[in-house]
């Protein structure tokens, strides 16, 4: 049923009603999570107009709403509860508590839904228990040590859900017509600029360039042969393969905390290397070539240095939620970051500086997102528009000066969305070495599909090989989008 902004509010009133009539009993601790998000949450998203169960049986990539698997590590949660998407787009996150919570004055839920908003990049999401709505400025960093308050923009109780002023601010930012008509962005862009804001990006580089800096001084002094080209080499593909390694745990490929893990034991670099070695036979991946890497296994590094860097990504520490940190994001990272390189004084000390060409250019440009899709639509959509995926097969796409490879990872990721409609829209079970269905109307494409695609149709060359390694790292990422299937 679609609802109108009148029947959304009498739909309101019912909740209400039936809320306030049973409240002691959903303020048990017995009343769960689960029990509330189907008698109240969902017909409450559902009157603002989003499809929350599917009914109009989009697939996996194109429904309006995403229920994320909740898997408990240690005091945090996995996924967030509901992802509320346009076009396949993320734009705000919801995160569900049972009426027995205090959202106001628990500092828990407030932390867990910014850190995953903030990695995801986005600027508002909401904690709910239907009692409770609390609406937070997700751009503002997390802080472990941050009271519930921090980020909360709005806050309101299901007995003011009836008010005008309060029903108006609900479904003119969060009702699906107020998304697609601009009201959310409206108010997302009016709320802008508040002390403390950082985005997840520039925040991730400052975090990565210090792990260079101090990877590299180790290095150079422990090391004392080793060259620059080795030195920018070795930091360069230490930090990869833990960044990787560590967004794979977030997506469900790897066991949670085996980076930790290795960070806690004596040899702290001889056991990372030997985790990296097991990562060469899983992913064959060029991130993890030990046969042309001559390089790292040869060196000595403080375990302090190694220790300090993977505790920073995980939890508490750590404000990254590494299961929805965008690719894109990582690629603008990256492209900032290759614009350093580090050098070695006449006393073999390390040093970051600017590159010259980068120097003169006057800095590091990257391309929006939303400038990569619209040329990748209008250039690779069109060119495989209404051809098979044999067709498609033959078809090469070149970037010939990548970068971290924004535009390649744009039209692999085209060129993956394209594939699984096609083969949905072809008699699936046909395919089953290209998709495979995890519940009804649900394909996904199977990683040797992807795989396929990469080598068949995405090159990319670059003067500079640090260039090409962030985009082997990217690209190796993107393969891996649903850690739900792993």
């Amino acid at each position: 049923m679609t609802y109108t902004k009148e029947q959304a509010k009498q739909k309101f009133g019912e909740l209400v009603e039936r809320f306030r009539y049973n409240l002691d009993v959903y303020k048990k601790s017995s009343y769960n999570e689960a029990q509330v998000r189907i008698e109240f949450i969902n017909p409450f998203f559902e009157a603002l107009g989003w499809d929350v169960s599917n009914k109009q049986g989009f697939a996996e990539q194109y429904k309006e709403v995403i229920y994320e698997d909740v898997i408990k590590v240690g005091r945090s949660t996995r996924a967030p509860d509901y992802s509320f998407r346009i076009g396949g787009q993320r734009k705000f996150f919801v995160e569900a508590k049972k009426p027995a919570v205090n959202i106001k004055e628990d500092v828990s839920p407030a932390y867990q839904l910014r850190r995953y908003a903030w990695s995801a990049k986005l600027p508002l999401s909401v904690v709910t228990d239907f009692e409770e709505f609390s609406v937070f400025d997700c751009r503002i960093k997390p802080n472990p040590n941050d009271k519930p308050s921090v980020g909360r923009i709005a806050y309101y109780t299901f007995d003011e859900y009836l008010d005008s002023d309060t029903f108006d601010a609900i479904y003119d930012v969060f009702s699906k017509e107020a998304v697609l008509k601009g009201g959310f962005d409206k108010y997302a862009e009016s709320t802008k600029g508040k002390k403390g804001t950082a985005e997840v990006d520039s925040e991730f580089l400052k975090e990565i360039e210090s792990w260079r800096e101090l990877l590299a001084k180790n290095i150079a002094l422990r090391n004392p042969d080793v060259s620059i080209y080795e030195l920018n080499y070795a930091v360069q593909k230490i930090i990869d393969r833990i960044i990787f390694l560590r967004i794979c745990e977030d997506r469900g490929i790897e066991h949670y905390g085996q980076l930790q893990t290795k960070a806690e034991s004596g040899d702290v670099y001889m056991h990372l290397l030997n985790h990296f070695r097991l990562a060469e036979s899983k992913y064959d991946s060029g991130i993890f070539d030990f046969e042309t890497d001559r390089i790292t296994p040869d060196l000595t590094i403080d375990y302090k240095v190694l220790k300090t860097i993977i505790q920073a990504l995980y939890y508490p520490k750590s404000p990254y939620e590494f299961s929805v940190l965008g690719v894109e994001i990582l690629g603008n990272v990256y492209e900032q970051f290759l614009g350093k390189v580090i050098r070695l004084t006449a006393g073999h000390q390390a040093k970051v500086e600017t590159k010259p060409e980068v120097k003169k250019a006057g800095g590091v440009y990257y391309t929006p997102q939303y400038i990569v899709e619209y040329i990748v639509k209008n250039t690779v959509g069109k060119l495989v528009e209404g051809k098979t995926p044999e067709e498609i097969a033959h078809i090469k796409i070149l970037d010939p000066a990548c970068g971290s490879g924004s535009f390649l990872i744009g039209a692999y990721s085209y060129l993956l969305r394209y594939h699984l409609d096609w083969y949905v829209s072809n008699k699936p079970k046909k395919h089953k070495e290209a998709v495979f269905q995890v519940k009804a109307d649900e394909w996904y494409l199977t990683t040797a599909e992807k795989k396929r695609i990469l080598l068949d149709n995405i090159f990319g060359v670059d003067i500079d090989s640090q260039g090409t390694i962030e985009f082997s790292s990217d690209i190796g990422i993107t393969l891996f989008p649903y850690p739900k299937i792993f």
